[in-house]
């Protein structure tokens, strides 16, 4: 009798009580097929090691990273399942080499995150969090002295316009900013399409009044915003990181901040995660900060799982999933003679 298909969850996703976090993530679709079971990971870790691994066909990752010791010790593993999007933390390269895909979920992360964004500008704004304050010292007389920062004809700035940049151009229309965007990648059909102009990174920061974070992590985007581009921004200004963290150089934005040559600033991603409690971004009142998790919403968990395991019964079947990190994997011979193959 041969061995089941084991497919492992990351620790992240189970609550106290043995259930998922995030509701129905499908796996009546996994019970359902015969030859096939799934469990949670032994432990919670920040990156996941040959041990975590061991004895699985495939993986479901939420936040940890996927260690490349993980990767090359597995004789089984067939495919990593990241909710989300960003592939940074898995070893992509070496995955492709040893015939593992790595698929991703596009649509479940397009809305949560461009609504997390819009979030973060309409709480630095409008200064959610000292008005939120005043109340609770009693300091109510001193709202006055504290106004918000109006939106209209303002220039909002987005670094990156794919699949979460659109969507948050699109539902930040009706605020009635002027949107510019930095992209190289950028089709100007589609720039036009959804009203934005296409500009240089430098023009972008000199004129925004908000720039908001929504690029990949990239060899060409780390830190893409170090401390002579932050410079460039006006006092006024206001940076939102939804992307990941080392696009920013946080001891340059950190340093910012401090200074006031920014107004301030929404992070939810950071370059060490999770952050220190002691580090000095914890200490500043004028920067929201959030644990990589602002976006993760019951809906997101839902989309994103389900989207997740259905493209791991797509390769444990033969077939190539929709949303793939390293399409070129399928040449490997592992997927020889299957539909995966021939794309």
């Amino acid at each position: 009798m041969s061995e089941p298909f084991r497919i492992g969850l990351t620790r992240d996703l189970r609550a106290a009580d043995g259930s998922t976090n995030y509701g129905d993530l499908g796996l009546g679709m996994i019970e359902a097929e015969p030859g096939m079971e799934w469990a949670f990971l032994d432990a919670e870790a920040a990156e996941l090691t040959p041990e975590h691994v061991a004895g699985f066909d495939a993986l479901v990752v939420l936040y940890p990273r996927v260690s490349l010791e993980a990767v090359e010790s597995s004789d089984r593993l067939k495919v990593i399942a990241r909710m989300g999007v960003g592939y940074d933390s898995v070893p992509v390269r070496r995955c492709t080499e040893l015939g593992i895909p790595v698929t991703l979920t596009p649509e479940a992360v397009r809305r949560p995150v461009a609504t997390s964004a819009l979030a973060l500008l309409l709480g630095l704004t409008h200064q959610l969090f000292l008005q939120d304050r005043l109340v609770r010292t009693d300091r109510w007389a001193e709202a006055r002295k504290h106004p918000g920062f109006g939106l209209v004809d303002r220039t909002l700035g987005v670094l990156g316009m794919g699949n979460i940049g659109a969507e948050f151009l699109t539902i930040a229309k009706p605020l009635g900013m002027r949107q510019v965007v930095h992209d190289p990648y950028a089709d100007p059909a589609r720039a036009a399409e959804l009203g934005v102009e296409l500009v240089g990174l430098e023009e972008l920061l000199r004129s925004a009044d908000v720039v908001v974070v929504l690029c990949p992590l990239t060899d060409e985007t780390r830190h893409l915003l170090d401390a002579e581009r932050l410079a460039l921004l006006k006092p006024t200004s206001y940076v939102i990181n939804m992307g990941r963290g080392p696009i920013i150089d946080q001891a340059a934005i950190t340093a910012a901040l401090r200074e006031g040559r920014i107004a301030g600033a929404g992070l939810d991603v950071f370059e060490t995660e999770p952050l220190p409690a002691d580090d000095p971004l914890t200490a500043l009142d004028n920067v929201i900060l959030s644990t990589h998790g602002l976006a993760t919403t019951d809906q997101f968990g839902m989309v994103a799982g389900r989207r997740a395991l259905s493209s791991i019964l797509d390769v444990a079947a033969g077939r190539r999933p929709p949303h793939v990190a390293n399409p070129d994997v399928f040449a490997h011979p592992r997927f020889a003679g299957t539909p995966a193959a021939a794309g």
